[in-house]
């Protein structure tokens, strides 16, 4: 199988890397001694009050969350692993907003760190709505490790995808 469409944006000797640790069978047990356990994060109760706790720590200032559930996504490739959805409708006279995030199912049974780069990914939508430098900061800001997560999130997919996945 090739995975190198995950990684395309990475630089060269990232891709390298990935490739070994795929091609060397390596990838599991990278994951196993990184990552030794799963989230408890099972219900869409907490993981909306985890989700509203970063929120309030890190936007404070930004409309409030209506909902957070985990969706089923059935193509991780062409689908997202998370969605932030902006709905505005009147009512009577009052222009009423949602804010919703949805997070990939497959993320039930992740780490912590792993959730939380795409809860924090997706809050920052909230004040950018595009993936730009701005963006990519409030990410930093609200975890700094985002970079080694995001590109973490992306081998578990690889994992998922070569049914390795040990939660």
């Amino acid at each position: 199988m090739d995975f190198s469409h995950y990684f395309l944006h990475y630089p060269e000797h990232i891709q390298a890397q990935v490739q070994q640790l795929i091609k060397s069978g390596q990838i599991e047990q990278y994951f196993k001694n990184k990552y030794p356990e799963a989230h408890q994060l099972k219900s869409e109760k907490l993981l909306y009050e985890y989700t509203n706790q970063l929120k309030q720590r890190y936007l404070k200032n930004a409309p409030n969350l209506n909902s957070v559930k985990y969706k089923k996504q059935t193509d991780l490739v062409k689908n997202a692993l998370g969605t932030h959805t902006f709905k505005s409708h009147q009512h009577g006279g009052k222009l009423k907003a949602k804010h919703e995030i949805a997070i990939a199912e497959q993320l039930k049974n992740a780490p912590e760190a792993l959730l939380k780069v795409l809860v924090v990914h997706e809050l920052a939508h909230f004040k950018e709505k595009d993936h730009n430098k701005a963006f990519y900061q409030l990410c930093c800001h609200m975890e700094p490790n985002y970079h080694q997560f995001e590109l973490d999130l992306r081998l578990l997919l690889v994992l998922q995808a070569l049914q390795l996945s040990f939660y």
